[in-house]
Protein backbone atom coordinates (compact mmCIF):
# COMPACT_ATOMS: atom_id res chain seq x y z
CA UNK A 1 0.00 0.00 0.00
CA UNK A 2 1.29 3.47 -0.85
CA UNK A 3 2.56 5.69 1.90
CA UNK A 4 3.68 9.30 1.84
CA UNK A 5 7.29 9.64 2.97
CA UNK A 6 7.67 11.88 6.00
CA UNK A 7 9.30 15.22 5.30
CA UNK A 8 12.79 15.73 6.63
CA UNK A 9 15.07 18.73 6.62
CA UNK A 10 17.08 19.43 3.50
CA UNK A 11 20.39 17.67 4.05
CA UNK A 12 23.56 17.99 2.06
CA UNK A 13 23.82 15.37 -0.65
CA UNK A 14 26.79 13.70 1.00
CA UNK A 15 24.76 13.03 4.13
CA UNK A 16 21.97 11.23 2.27
CA UNK A 17 22.16 7.48 1.87
CA UNK A 18 22.22 6.17 -1.69
CA UNK A 19 19.95 3.31 -2.75
CA UNK A 20 21.77 0.01 -2.39
CA UNK A 21 23.35 1.10 0.90
CA UNK A 22 24.62 -1.95 2.75
CA UNK A 23 24.57 -4.22 -0.32
CA UNK A 24 27.72 -5.88 -1.61
CA UNK A 25 28.98 -4.05 -4.69
CA UNK A 26 29.35 -7.39 -6.48
CA UNK A 27 25.56 -7.92 -6.37
CA UNK A 28 24.26 -4.33 -6.51
CA UNK A 29 21.89 -3.40 -9.33
CA UNK A 30 23.73 -1.64 -12.11
CA UNK A 31 21.94 1.72 -11.93
CA UNK A 32 22.58 2.03 -8.19
CA UNK A 33 26.18 0.91 -8.73
CA UNK A 34 26.68 3.76 -11.20
CA UNK A 35 25.01 6.19 -8.78
CA UNK A 36 27.47 5.06 -6.10
CA UNK A 37 30.30 5.81 -8.54
CA UNK A 38 28.91 9.36 -8.78
CA UNK A 39 26.97 9.12 -12.03
CA UNK A 40 23.89 11.35 -11.95
CA UNK A 41 22.34 10.72 -15.37
CA UNK A 42 21.16 7.11 -15.58
CA UNK A 43 18.75 7.37 -18.54
CA UNK A 44 19.57 5.40 -21.72
CA UNK A 45 19.30 8.39 -24.06
CA UNK A 46 20.96 10.86 -21.69
CA UNK A 47 19.85 14.36 -20.79
CA UNK A 48 19.20 15.32 -24.40
CA UNK A 49 16.50 12.68 -24.96
CA UNK A 50 14.97 13.48 -21.57
CA UNK A 51 14.72 17.16 -22.54
CA UNK A 52 13.12 16.23 -25.86
CA UNK A 53 10.57 14.02 -24.09
CA UNK A 54 9.71 16.81 -21.62
CA UNK A 55 9.31 19.27 -24.50
CA UNK A 56 6.93 16.82 -26.20
CA UNK A 57 4.97 16.47 -22.93
CA UNK A 58 4.59 20.29 -23.02
CA UNK A 59 4.51 20.62 -19.22
CA UNK A 60 3.05 23.92 -18.06
CA UNK A 61 1.84 25.68 -14.91
CA UNK A 62 -1.57 24.00 -15.29
CA UNK A 63 -0.20 20.46 -15.10
CA UNK A 64 -0.46 17.87 -12.34
CA UNK A 65 2.52 15.55 -12.83
CA UNK A 66 3.19 11.99 -11.70
CA UNK A 67 6.65 10.48 -12.22
CA UNK A 68 7.23 6.74 -11.88
CA UNK A 69 10.59 5.60 -10.40
CA UNK A 70 12.35 9.00 -10.28
CA UNK A 71 15.56 7.53 -8.83
CA UNK A 72 18.01 10.34 -8.05
CA UNK A 73 15.48 13.02 -9.03
CA UNK A 74 17.38 14.66 -11.88
CA UNK A 75 14.34 14.73 -14.21
CA UNK A 76 12.10 15.75 -11.31
CA UNK A 77 14.11 18.94 -10.85
CA UNK A 78 14.00 19.58 -14.61
CA UNK A 79 10.20 19.27 -14.48
CA UNK A 80 9.86 21.53 -11.44
CA UNK A 81 11.71 24.29 -13.30
CA UNK A 82 8.68 24.29 -15.62
CA UNK A 83 6.49 25.23 -12.62
CA UNK A 84 3.72 22.61 -12.78
CA UNK A 85 0.76 23.00 -10.43
CA UNK A 86 1.64 19.71 -8.68
CA UNK A 87 4.36 17.07 -8.84
CA UNK A 88 4.14 13.59 -7.29
CA UNK A 89 6.93 11.00 -7.36
CA UNK A 90 6.10 7.30 -7.05
CA UNK A 91 9.25 5.47 -5.92
CA UNK A 92 9.38 1.85 -4.75
CA UNK A 93 12.83 1.99 -3.13
CA UNK A 94 12.52 3.43 0.41
CA UNK A 95 16.04 4.89 0.44
CA UNK A 96 15.56 6.53 -2.96
CA UNK A 97 12.17 7.89 -1.81
CA UNK A 98 13.64 9.39 1.36
CA UNK A 99 16.57 10.88 -0.53
CA UNK A 100 14.26 12.41 -3.13
CA UNK A 101 12.03 13.85 -0.41
CA UNK A 102 15.00 15.63 1.13
CA UNK A 103 16.22 17.08 -2.17
CA UNK A 104 12.98 18.41 -3.65
CA UNK A 105 11.48 21.80 -2.77
CA UNK A 106 8.75 21.62 -0.15
CA UNK A 107 5.97 23.33 -2.07
CA UNK A 108 3.85 21.59 -4.74
CA UNK A 109 5.69 18.26 -4.37
CA UNK A 110 4.87 14.89 -2.85
CA UNK A 111 6.80 11.62 -2.68
CA UNK A 112 4.90 8.34 -2.41
CA UNK A 113 6.68 5.10 -1.59
CA UNK A 114 4.90 2.56 -3.76
CA UNK A 115 5.25 0.35 -6.82
CA UNK A 116 4.52 2.06 -10.14
CA UNK A 117 1.83 -0.51 -10.97
CA UNK A 118 0.03 0.15 -7.66
CA UNK A 119 0.60 3.80 -6.77
CA UNK A 120 -2.46 4.21 -4.55
CA UNK A 121 -3.12 7.62 -6.14
CA UNK A 122 -6.65 8.57 -7.23
CA UNK A 123 -7.70 7.94 -10.82
CA UNK A 124 -8.00 10.79 -13.36
CA UNK A 125 -5.79 12.90 -11.06
CA UNK A 126 -2.84 13.67 -13.38
CA UNK A 127 -2.52 15.61 -16.61
CA UNK A 128 0.88 14.05 -17.37
CA UNK A 129 2.61 10.85 -16.25
CA UNK A 130 6.09 9.76 -17.26
CA UNK A 131 8.76 7.20 -16.38
CA UNK A 132 12.29 6.59 -17.56
CA UNK A 133 14.54 3.51 -17.68
CA UNK A 134 12.09 1.35 -15.75
CA UNK A 135 9.77 -0.49 -18.17
CA UNK A 136 12.81 -2.08 -19.86
CA UNK A 137 13.54 -3.86 -16.56
CA UNK A 138 10.07 -5.44 -16.34
CA UNK A 139 8.44 -8.58 -17.70
CA UNK A 140 5.70 -8.25 -20.33
CA UNK A 141 3.00 -8.59 -17.65
CA UNK A 142 4.64 -5.98 -15.42
CA UNK A 143 5.02 -3.60 -18.36
CA UNK A 144 1.28 -3.93 -19.03
CA UNK A 145 0.37 -3.32 -15.38
CA UNK A 146 2.50 -0.18 -15.19
CA UNK A 147 1.07 1.27 -18.41
CA UNK A 148 -2.45 0.42 -17.16
CA UNK A 149 -1.74 2.33 -13.95
CA UNK A 150 -0.51 5.34 -15.93
CA UNK A 151 -3.74 5.31 -17.97
CA UNK A 152 -5.81 5.02 -14.78
CA UNK A 153 -4.07 8.06 -13.29
CA UNK A 154 -4.45 10.22 -16.40
CA UNK A 155 -7.38 12.55 -16.86
CA UNK A 156 -8.90 12.49 -20.37
CA UNK A 157 -6.47 14.22 -22.73
CA UNK A 158 -3.56 13.57 -20.36
CA UNK A 159 -0.11 12.67 -21.71
CA UNK A 160 2.11 9.69 -20.92
CA UNK A 161 5.84 9.74 -21.66
CA UNK A 162 8.40 6.93 -21.51
CA UNK A 163 12.17 6.87 -22.07
CA UNK A 164 13.56 3.35 -22.45
CA UNK A 165 16.03 0.97 -24.05
CA UNK A 166 15.22 0.05 -27.63
CA UNK A 167 16.20 -2.99 -29.68
CA UNK A 168 17.33 -2.46 -33.27
CA UNK A 169 16.28 -3.37 -35.92
CA UNK A 170 12.64 -4.26 -35.40
CA UNK A 171 13.15 -7.64 -37.09
CA UNK A 172 15.96 -8.62 -34.68
CA UNK A 173 15.95 -12.39 -34.19
CA UNK A 174 14.62 -14.11 -31.08
CA UNK A 175 18.02 -15.67 -30.51
CA UNK A 176 19.74 -12.28 -30.54
CA UNK A 177 17.08 -10.86 -28.20
CA UNK A 178 17.68 -13.66 -25.70
CA UNK A 179 21.44 -13.26 -26.00
CA UNK A 180 21.29 -9.50 -25.31
CA UNK A 181 18.81 -9.85 -22.44
CA UNK A 182 20.91 -12.56 -20.82
CA UNK A 183 24.19 -10.67 -21.16
CA UNK A 184 22.78 -7.38 -19.87
CA UNK A 185 20.90 -9.01 -17.00
CA UNK A 186 24.05 -10.86 -15.96
CA UNK A 187 26.14 -7.68 -15.73
CA UNK A 188 23.48 -5.24 -14.51
CA UNK A 189 22.05 -7.72 -11.96
CA UNK A 190 18.46 -6.94 -12.84
CA UNK A 191 16.27 -8.45 -15.54
CA UNK A 192 16.42 -6.51 -18.81
CA UNK A 193 13.70 -7.00 -21.44
CA UNK A 194 13.75 -4.09 -23.93
CA UNK A 195 11.43 -3.86 -26.93
CA UNK A 196 11.93 -2.56 -30.46
CA UNK A 197 10.36 0.75 -31.49
CA UNK A 198 7.20 -0.72 -33.00
CA UNK A 199 6.65 -2.92 -29.93
CA UNK A 200 6.92 0.05 -27.56
CA UNK A 201 4.35 1.87 -29.70
CA UNK A 202 2.06 -1.18 -29.72
CA UNK A 203 2.29 -1.48 -25.93
CA UNK A 204 0.97 2.06 -25.54
CA UNK A 205 -1.68 1.76 -28.23
CA UNK A 206 -2.96 -1.50 -26.77
CA UNK A 207 -3.90 0.45 -23.63
CA UNK A 208 -5.95 3.00 -25.56
CA UNK A 209 -3.21 5.61 -25.89
CA UNK A 210 -2.60 7.60 -29.06
CA UNK A 211 1.07 8.00 -29.97
CA UNK A 212 1.92 11.65 -30.77
CA UNK A 213 5.73 11.82 -30.63
CA UNK A 214 8.76 9.54 -30.84
CA UNK A 215 12.45 10.33 -30.42
CA UNK A 216 15.51 8.09 -30.54
CA UNK A 217 19.18 8.30 -29.52
CA UNK A 218 22.25 6.12 -29.32
CA UNK A 219 22.69 3.99 -26.20
CA UNK A 220 25.98 5.63 -25.15
CA UNK A 221 25.42 5.69 -21.40
CA UNK A 222 29.05 4.90 -20.50
CA UNK A 223 30.84 6.37 -23.52
CA UNK A 224 33.21 9.32 -22.82
CA UNK A 225 31.47 11.81 -25.12
CA UNK A 226 28.02 11.13 -23.63
CA UNK A 227 29.45 11.12 -20.11
CA UNK A 228 30.99 14.54 -20.67
CA UNK A 229 27.74 15.97 -22.06
CA UNK A 230 25.62 14.53 -19.24
CA UNK A 231 27.92 14.83 -16.23
CA UNK A 232 30.21 17.72 -17.13
CA UNK A 233 33.98 17.70 -16.70
CA UNK A 234 33.92 17.86 -12.90
CA UNK A 235 31.35 15.05 -12.75
CA UNK A 236 33.43 12.85 -15.05
CA UNK A 237 36.53 13.46 -12.94
CA UNK A 238 34.61 12.57 -9.79
CA UNK A 239 33.35 9.33 -11.35
CA UNK A 240 36.83 8.43 -12.62
CA UNK A 241 38.35 9.00 -9.17
CA UNK A 242 35.70 6.86 -7.46
CA UNK A 243 36.06 4.04 -9.97
CA UNK A 244 39.86 4.03 -9.79
CA UNK A 245 39.78 3.83 -6.00
CA UNK A 246 37.58 0.70 -5.88
CA UNK A 247 38.70 -2.39 -7.85
CA UNK A 248 35.29 -4.10 -7.66
CA UNK A 249 33.51 -0.95 -8.81
CA UNK A 250 36.07 -0.61 -11.59
CA UNK A 251 35.60 -4.20 -12.74
CA UNK A 252 31.79 -4.05 -12.73
CA UNK A 253 31.65 -0.68 -14.50
CA UNK A 254 34.03 -1.94 -17.19
CA UNK A 255 31.95 -5.11 -17.62
CA UNK A 256 28.75 -3.09 -18.12
CA UNK A 257 30.47 -0.82 -20.63
CA UNK A 258 31.85 -3.85 -22.51
CA UNK A 259 28.37 -5.39 -22.83
CA UNK A 260 26.90 -2.14 -24.13
CA UNK A 261 29.73 -1.83 -26.64
CA UNK A 262 29.39 -5.44 -27.77
CA UNK A 263 25.72 -4.95 -28.62
CA UNK A 264 25.82 -1.29 -29.63
CA UNK A 265 24.51 -2.11 -33.13
CA UNK A 266 21.40 -3.66 -31.57
CA UNK A 267 20.71 -1.23 -28.72
CA UNK A 268 19.40 2.31 -28.73
CA UNK A 269 17.32 4.63 -26.59
CA UNK A 270 13.75 5.65 -27.36
CA UNK A 271 11.25 8.10 -25.91
CA UNK A 272 7.55 8.14 -26.76
CA UNK A 273 4.72 10.46 -25.77
CA UNK A 274 1.09 9.37 -26.07
CA UNK A 275 -2.28 10.83 -25.17
CA UNK A 276 -5.23 9.25 -23.40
Amino acid sequence: MAETVERCGCSADLSLALPGEGQRIERMQGHWLLARAGKQILRPGGLDLTRRMLDALAISEQDRIVEFAPGLGITARMVLRRNPMQYCAVERDPVAAKRLEARLPRDRTRVVQAAAEDSGLPGDSATAVYGEAMLSMQTADQKARIVSEAVRLLAPGGRYGIHELCLRPCDISRERRREIASAMSSEIHVGVQPLCASEWATLLERHGLKLVWTGEAAMDLLEPRRMLRDEGLSGCLRIAFNVIQDPILRRRTAAMRDVLRKYRNYLGAIALVSVR
